[in-house]
């Protein structure tokens, strides 16, 4: 008998589960709940900031497309997916953040893997932000460019990394409102330096679109920065559109580059119609709804300000609808998480590495369709269930506003 014929075929599996027992001795492990759409909960956890998931204009516009197109897409866009609910959603995304021209993915991490491949070449440098999503992350590096990493919101540290590689081809990488911490990118002084340098621009506004900007167009609109050629911006139709999907928008030379080359467009099956007509009924709400796009950054600031008058640390300031609270420990986080569940509010629990340095948090986000009363109610039971060893305000976090 051979050593090949004598290995233990199952010993991989007993490696996943030792690597497993790590984790969760290291307060990191990973649950999935199952949500019921009749809880009861209060929910401080998910991304629909407007709360247009159950607008009865939304669903009506899913349904009209279900019963017209069926459940799914029935191929990719370059084969038979493609209707005319997606050419309409591409247009009026396009209009929303002032660019030429904009293409629908089927998730908002498929758009950022193209968004970012298709701006690098031979010889290209990459330049991220530290707090960028794990999907940018991805991105950069499977396109095998070299990747240089500039500290958060640092113009100054990512001016000295496009210096150093000044001589050749660049691209820089950010969010504009960051997804971990909820914080603004400084955007026009990021531009500038591309501009100044020559690099392209590619910012992830997934969490500002809808929320910031002339009518909710995100915030590389409210920076000035829609329509310029060595800017490209990606977002999620999952967040404030209440839906599901991505899209890449910019010039469309560019647009039309990845329509023929990239291959999370190429080779993916479309977004289904339904979901399709779903954001572009949500896209006509949020334009429309200016009341909403406000009551969303108000209520972020608000909780912000109690948050921090109890005695909590909330890690930066907010620019939309995230708000992140300092935990003092991973497992103290899942308690944190667990005890505000057992009070029926639902919120997010960050821990590395998840989070872009060591803190541990529970991440916040205003949901629109709360009540005045019960957003402030859930608010405050987050303080209620707070830790005993809970980091306080008056103690120092690195990387936070306080720095």
């Amino acid at each position: 008998m051979t050593a090949t014929e004598i290995r233990d075929p199952a010993g991989w599996l007993a490696r996943l589960r030792r690597r497993r027992a790590l984790r969760e001795r290291a307060g990191l492990g990973r649950t999935l709940r199952s949500r019921d759409p009749t809880e009861n909960v209060l929910d401080l956890a998910g991304n629909d900031y407007l709360g247009l998931t159950r607008d009865p204009r939304v669903l009506s516009a899913a349904a009209e497309a279900l019963t017209m197109y069926g459940a799914g897409a029935g191929g990719s866009r370059l084969v038979r997916g493609s209707t005319r609910l997606h050419a309409q959603l591409e247009q009026a995304v396009a209009h929303l953040l002032g660019q030429p021209a904009a293409l629908v993915f089927s998730s908002g991490y498929l758009a950022n893997l193209a968004a970012v491949a298709g701006v690098v070449g031979p010889g290209t440098v990459i330049v991220r932000d530290a707090h960028v999503h794990a999907s940018l992350i991805d991105a950069c590096r499977l396109t095998g460019a070299q990747t240089e990493v500039a500290a958060h919101a640092d113009v100054t540290d990512l001016a000295a990394k496009l210096e150093k590689f000044s001589a050749r081809p660049l691209v820089v990488v950010t969010e504009s409102v960051f997804s971990v911490d909820g914080d603004l990118a400084p955007l026009r002084e990021v531009h500038a330096l591309c501009r100044r340098f020559g690099a392209i621009l590619v910012v992830d506004d997934a969490h500002a679109v809808g929320i910031l900007g002339p009518d909710g167009g995100g915030a590389v609109r409210a920076a000035g920065l829609a329509d310029e050629p060595d800017v490209v911006v990606t977002a999620t139709l999952s967040k404030a559109f209440g839906a599901a999907g991505g899209i890449v928008a910019g010039p469309t030379d560019f647009i039309d580059h990845l329509m023929q080359t990239a291959r999370p467009f190429i080779y993916d099956t479309a977004l289904p119609p339904a979901i399709t007509a779903a954001a572009h009924a949500a896209l006509g709400i949020i334009r429309h709804s200016p009341e909403l796009r406000d009551s969303v950054r108000r209520r972020a600031a608000t909780a912000a300000e109690f948050l921090r008058s109890q005695g909590l640390t909330v890690v930066r300031t907010p620019a939309a609808g995230i708000l992140a609270v300092a935990a003092p420990t991973a497992e103290a986080a899942v308690q944190w998480a667990a005890a505000c569940h057992a009070e029926q509010v639902a919120v997010g629990c960050f821990r590395p590495p998840s989070t872009p340095d060591p803190i541990s948090r529970l991440r916040l986000t205003v949901n629109a369709r709360l009540s005045e009363e019960d957003f402030a109610a859930a608010v405050r039971v987050v303080v209620a269930t707070a830790p005993a060893g809970r980091v306080s305000s008056r103690r120092h976090v690195p990387g936070s506003d306080e720095d």
